[in-house]
């Protein structure tokens, strides 16, 4: 059974830091294109990051660049997402994804990990 397990949400003041992981299982994704993506309440699911299989190539929303930054360790089948300087607006739950068929549609999705700021 493959599985996406997300783990490092929390609560944590406007200005700090979380680090998000994504522990794969069932699968080696290790050639797989991988994302972040947020859902706020009353809002649509977004993309936040991504990297590629190898990780030499990665996209950010631009409401989280320069704070933000995925990466990968195919040895452990594990992404993450490093945010820093964390704003209010960022409160979401955040869903890990992968893109198996490199089609830029994401077919496997974890259950998600709350992230809330305070102000």
């Amino acid at each position: 059974q493959v599985q996406l397990v997300e783990s490092g949400g929390g609560l944590v003041q406007a200005g700090g830091s979380l680090r998000l992981s994504c522990a794969a299982s069932g699968r080696t994704f290790s050639k797989d294109n991988m994302g972040w993506f947020r859902q706020a309440p009353g809002k649509e699911r977004e993309l936040v990051a991504a990297i590629n299989w190898s990780g030499d190539s990665t996209y950010y929303a631009d409401s989280v660049k320069g704070r933000f930054t995925i990466s990968r360790d195919n040895a452990k089948n594990t992404v993450y997402l490093q945010m820093n300087s964390l704003k209010p607006e960022a409160t979401a739950v955040y869903y890990c994804a992968a893109d198996t068929l490199l089609r830029g549609t994401y077919n496997y999705w974890g259950q998600g990990t709350q992230v809330t700021v305070s102000s």
